[in-house]
C-alpha cells in the first residue's frame, strides 16, 4: 500500500506525463477529440457510465475507467487512464469511492455526482475498521453510493445534461433532452419500488458491507451492514452484534455480493438460521443493465422481506 506522499507523488508524474500526451493529442472537446467527433466523457465506474452514455447518446463517446469484475474500491491508475482523464471533457465520478480518481480529475473538467443530490452520514463502526492512514485521508463524511437511489439518480441526470451542454454547446439541446427522458425513466423507477417495499413483513437489510443506505433511505428501511467496506473484515463483536439483532428483528436473508466473498454473510445466515441471497451494489456492470440489475433487487428484496404489492 503506498504512503500518502508516495501516491501523491506517483499521481504526480502521471498527470505530468498526461499533460505531455493530451498537448499532443488535443483536449477532448467535440473538434478536437479522439477523431470520432464526439466530446469525450470518462466515467468513473458502471453507474455513472450508464448514465453518461443515457445522457451523452450520439454525442458523446463514453469510456470507463473501472473494468468489468473489477472492484471500483481497489482501482489504481495507469499513465493511459490518466491521460484518459486529461483528455475528456468532462469526468464523471464519486469522490470518496475511488481515492486513485479523485487525485486525478481536475475541477474545471470533471463532475462528482455527490454534489448534485442530498447525502446520508456514512456508517460508522465502534470496532477498528483497519483502515491505514491513507484511506483515512480519502474518505469522505457522507455514504457515497448514491446511485442506488433511483430517485437521486434521477437528479445526477438533470446536472450532468447541464454539464455536457456546458462542455459541448452545439448540442447542448440534446444533452438536456436526453437528461429529461432519463430522469423520467428514474423517477418511474423509482416509483416501482416505492410500491413494491410499501408493505413487508420486515424493514431490516443485513447486507455484506454498508452500501445500501440510500436505498434504505429511500424506502424507509433499515440497513444494517456487517462490515462498512468491502475491504474490511468483520470483528467476532461486529459479526455477535449483527447476529443478535438479526435474530431479534427475525431476518430471514442476510444480503451478499457478487464481487466480495460470501463466507462472512454465510457463516452468520447458518448462525441466525436465514439463508442468503445476492443483492447487487451494482459497482460493475451487471449481465443487463442498470435499471434490469435495480429491478432484480426489486425482486429479490421483496421476496427476503416478506412484501406484498
Amino acid at each position: 500500500m503506498m504512503s500518502g506522499f508516495s501516491r501523491s507523488w506517483a499521481v504526480g508524474l502521471l498527470a505530468a506525463s498526461a499533460l505531455l500526451t493530451t498537448t499532443a493529442c488535443g483536449s477532448g472537446t467535440a473538434e478536437t477529440g479522439s477523431g470520432s467527433g464526439k466530446t469525450e466523457v470518462v466515467a468513473a465506474f458502471y453507474p455513472l457510465q450508464w448514465l453518461s452514455e443515457q445522457v451523452g447518446g450520439s454525442d458523446a463517446q463514453v469510456s470507463v475507467l473501472t473494468a468489468p469484475g473489477v472492484e471500483p474500491h481497489d482501482l489504481e491508475l495507469g499513465i493511459p487512464q490518466v491521460t484518459q482523464i486529461k483528455n475528456a471533457a468532462l469526468t464523471v465520478y464519486v469522490k470518496g469511492i475511488q481515492p486513485a480518481v479523485d487525485d486525478a480529475v481536475d475541477p474545471e473538467t470533471s463532475f462528482d455526482a455527490a454534489t448534485a443530490v442530498s447525502t446520508i452520514p456514512a456508517g460508522e463502526h465502534s470496532e477498528e475498521d483497519g483502515h491505514s492512514e491513507e484511506e483515512h485521508e480519502h474518505e469522505v463524511a457522507y455514504d457515497p453510493h448514491i446511485w442506488l437511489d433511483p430517485a437521486r439518480l434521477a437528479t445526477v441526470a438533470t446536472k450532468l445534461g447541464e454539464r455536457l451542454a456546458t462542455a459541448d454547446p452545439a448540442h447542448a439541446q440534446g444533452y438536456k433532452d436526453r437528461a429529461a427522458k432519463t430522469a423520467a425513466a428514474l423517477n418511474a423507477l423509482d416509483q416501482e419500488f416505492a410500491k413494491g417495499l410499501a408493505t413487508c413483513t420486515t424493514k431490516t437489510l443485513v447486507t455484506a458491507h454498508e452500501a445500501f443506505g440510500y436505498l434504505a433511505d429511500r424506502y424507509h428501511l433499515k440497513q444494517v451492514g456487517i462490515t462498512l467496506d468491502p475491504e474490511t473484515e468483520p470483528s467476532p463483536t461486529r459479526l455477535s452484534e449483527v447476529g443478535k439483532l438479526a435474530k431479534a428483528e427475525g431476518v430471514t436473508t442476510i444480503f451478499t455480493e457478487s464481487l466480495v466473498s460470501p463466507k462472512v454473510a454465510e457463516v452468520l445466515a447458518d448462525e441466525v438460521g436465514a439463508k442468503t441471497a445476492v443483492l447487487d451494489p451494482l459497482e460493475s456492470k451487471p449481465s443487463g443493465d442498470y435499471v434490469s440489475a435495480m429491478r432484480d433487487n426489486l425482486k429479490t428484496l421483496q421476496t427476503a422481506l416478506g412484501c406484498t404489492s
